[in-house]
């Protein structure tokens, strides 16, 4: 089981107790609406799938979305971190948080926590966020990440005439941000 701590957060690969709290942010409209080709909230039985999708990808890359707690109360805080399901046009980094979370930092902290995971653990050499143009949340994120627009891809999931925005970053970019 991996774990990581940062000064405010514990990242953990998932666990069946988490289930709950995922199908309780994935029935959340503003979480949903990035995230959906739809743009709508997941019923239970598709956020068990998305559950079991991401405890799938553990199994079968050795790496996968942190299930994402608070330190200090242990509440559950949303999942991030690195991602490479089959269509995805690279490795990637990814972040979800329950909107009673937004705007404190959390996405930065725990994102950032992931992508010196996928350098220095998974020896990536650079990582992309795929977002949607109207996310701007997601996209300050990446920007806060040191991330820079690289393009727009097309996702199996999404209707065809939907893309996202591809940021990336080089382990080269991140070392020289973080010596700074």
């Amino acid at each position: 089981m991996v774990s990581l701590e940062t000064e405010r957060l514990t990242l953990r690969t998932c666990a069946l107790d988490d289930f709950e709290s995922y199908a309780a942010m994935w029935a959340e409209p503003e979480v949903m609406r990035f995230l959906a080709a739809d743009g709508k909230p997941l019923s239970r039985f598709a956020a068990w799938q998305a559950f079991s999708a991401q405890v799938g990808h553990w199994q079968l890359r050795g790496f996968g979305l942190f299930t994402v707690r608070e330190r200090s109360s242990g509440q559950f805080v949303g999942r991030v971190g690195p991602w490479y399901p089959e269509g995805w046009p690279d490795f990637g980094i990814g972040w979800t948080l329950c909107p009673k979370y937004w705007g404190l930092g959390y996405a930065t902290e725990a994102a950032s926590a992931s992508i010196q995971y996928a350098f220095d653990q998974l020896h990536r050499p650079r990582i992309i966020s795929l977002i949607s143009a109207e996310n701007a949340r997601s996209i300050h994120v990446a920007e806060r990440l040191g991330e820079q627009l690289q393009g727009q891809a097309k996702l199996p999931h999404l209707h065809a005439d939907q893309k996202v925005l591809i940021y990336g970053l080089s382990q080269a970019d991140w070392q020289s941000r973080s010596s700074t």
